[in-house]
């Protein structure tokens, strides 16, 4: 069954995670994304190699996707891009600012071949101010945003601490890119009007500050770092079991009731001065934090999320990233398909965290390999075997 961008053509020019997750978030959904490599292919096709020119890396972010090789410092190159054009709904450009309108893919170019095009420039700092042109990543973009300083336990030496996995603010970004272009697309039908998204790393890393912004925002102060800690409930986060760790969450005071009577048998600390509520517990945090652990640790793990279970309150185990692939929440979810590698032959990947009842998401596919589709996305278009070989041969395209 179709996915509920199918017949949307994406051609995107993007490094890394930021724009090529945002080509994979709308492969999922049903579009045809063109990748555009440069000669050579892009970086992180050399990061931890499953094989030669096979990142896992780039796996993950570039599934599902065709693959063409063109050399864009080339006029015939250039010349081959203003010809695919005209049949492509979005643009996805994902480089410096500044590099589009040298390599002739700009919008103010593209849209002169296609009025109706979506143009989406993702950059680190947007397309204006003094950081424009500067180079970003998503640790820059944490540091920039207040995310590092505002987040993570503090390092040893005091330093502030960097999310060094997973890329928030790169995936942060990428969601917004895909939702920007939906967006786009919905108003396109409804007007006929393409238009230019402008998306930048920053934003979205300083969009992730959530709650913690608008409290400085209203109060004028940093909320400060708190690890695993929450700077407003209490108690909230890792404690230790008797095999393992598990982090829980008091959100109001019911839970807290529901946890002292349900969970650790405890109810006479409902009427504790220093825990008979939120504010008492978070002016008691190290003695409410002693106790719970002498409690916890008279329990496993397991036993403890028996009973978070029957009572409703929120607890979970704390797993590694190996476990909770393995789980057979994630498994039942449908987050983990087999792909065949025609290189490295067949692996597991994720999958779309989307799910439509009638326009389901598409079924993850590996990665293109190093220009896979070139000769036929090029055949595709006129381009006569010949041409398609002498381009080859002049390195135009591999």
């Amino acid at each position: 069954m179709p996915g509920p961008l199918d017949g949307i053509r994406v051609l995107e020019f993007s490094l890394v995670v930021a724009g090529p997750m945002s080509g994979v978030l709308l492969s999922d959904l049903g579009a045809d994304v063109i990748k555009v490599e440069p000669p050579g292919g892009e970086s992180l096709r050399q990061a931890r190699a499953i094989v030669p020119d096979e990142g896992k890396a780039f796996q993950t972010f570039n599934r599902g996707k065709r693959g063409i090789v063109v050399d864009l410092q080339q006029a015939e190159g250039r010349a081959i891009i203003h010809r695919l054009v005209p049949t492509v709904d979005v643009v996805v450009v994902n480089y410096r600012y500044g590099v589009a309108a040298r390599v002739g893919i700009d919008y103010e170019t593209l849209r002169e071949l296609r009025p109706d095009l979506i143009y989406v420039e993702s950059t680190g700092f947007g397309t204006r101010g003094e950081l424009a042109e500067q180079g970003c990543s998503d640790v820059v973009a944490q540091a920039y945003s207040g995310i590092m300083a505002g987040d993570g336990k503090i390092a040893e030496d005091g330093a502030p601490v960097a999310a060094t996995f997973g890329a928030p603010a790169d995936y942060g970004t990428a969601m917004a890119t895909a939702m920007g272009v939906s967006s786009a697309l919905f108003h396109r039908e409804r007007t006929g009007e393409g238009q230019a998204i402008d998306i930048a790393l920053l934003d979205g890393a300083v969009a992730s500050l959530a709650n913690q912004a608008q409290v400085t925002l209203i109060t004028g102060r940093d909320t400060g770092r708190y690890g695993n800690d929450h700077p407003f409930l209490e108690p909230f986060g890792v404690v230790d079991t008797a095999d393992g760790p598990l982090y829980l969450v008091i959100g109001n005071d019911r839970q807290w009731e529901r946890f002292c009577r349900d969970v650790i048998g405890r109810p006479e600390l409902l009427d504790h001065p220093h825990f008979r509520d939120n504010a008492a517990r978070l002016s008691n945090r190290e003695a409410n934090r002693a106790l719970l652990a002498e409690i916890f640790a008279s329990d496993t793990r397991a036993g403890w999320i028996a009973k978070f279970r029957a009572s409703g309150v929120p607890a979970g185990a704390v797993r590694s990233i190996a476990e909770a692939l393995a789980a057979p929440e994630v498994r039942a979810r449908g987050m983990v398909h087999e792909v065949d590698h025609p290189k490295a032959g067949r692996f597991e990947a994720l999958a779309s965290p989307v799910r439509l009842s009638a326009t389901p998401t598409a079924v993850p596919v590996a990665a293109p390999l190093l220009g896979q589709h070139t000769d036929a996305v090029l055949a595709a278009f006129g381009y006569a075997t010949e041409e398609i070989a002498r381009f080859r041969t002049d390195g135009v395209t591999a």
